[in-house]
């Protein structure tokens, strides 16, 4: 059991059978009154951020969050299977925790992955990725200044919206936080 002296930016704590992770904290001694810790928290889990204020000795739970590299092998109908880089062990995460990552990640692919007890909490892809478009309607010649968008699906199934003049084929960087194009991928 630690105290709110061990509360620092990035420490996980355990708070109703949750996990919290500490964004910011501040230590407060006003001129009157007990020290406290006001503390911003974000949830591992489903991404809720609350803010929550403790007496200074309060006592609190941390968890040990290990967050390992992994590698993206495949999808094996029950969940995602991925292989762990430094010992080849291989995991099986569920979908409902790989959640949204799914859209983006393609074999082989470098992954982070957050585990608590043995338990994976989430998956962390990079900021972006490189997918090659598989089907889109054809570009109007002359449609190019526009800038107007049109849905094109990627190798992982998923739909995005690309400028009007990209091609069935061309590779293109897409952000896996919001599934936005982010430019052509010159090879």
């Amino acid at each position: 059991m630690a105290s709110t002296a061990d509360i620092k930016n990035g420490v996980v704590l355990s708070i109703d059978g949750q996990l919290w992770s500490v964004i910011e904290f501040q230590h407060v001694k006003p001129g009157k009154g007990g020290a406290f810790v006001r503390t911003k928290l974000k949830n591992v889990v489903t991404g809720k951020t609350v803010d929550r204020t403790y007496n200074a000795g309060a006592k609190v739970d941390i968890e040990n969050v290990d967050r390992r590299d992994f590698t993206y092998l495949y999808n094996d109908g029950d969940g995602f299977v991925f292989m762990d880089a430094v010992d080849y062990d291989q995991i099986t995460v569920p979908a409902a925790t790989v959640g949204d990552a799914a859209n983006f990640m393609l074999e082989n692919q470098a992954v982070t992955i957050a585990l608590n007890n043995g338990n994976p909490l989430y998956v962390d892809l990079p900021a972006s990725v490189v997918l090659e478009i598989t089907y889109t309607e054809p570009g109007l010649q002359g449609d190019r200044s526009t800038g107007g968008t049109k849905p094109a699906t990627v190798e992982t199934g998923y739909e995005i919206q690309v400028p009007l003049f990209l091609e069935t084929g061309t590779k293109v960087k897409v952000d896996t936080r919001s599934g936005d194009y982010l430019g052509r991928v010159n090879d």
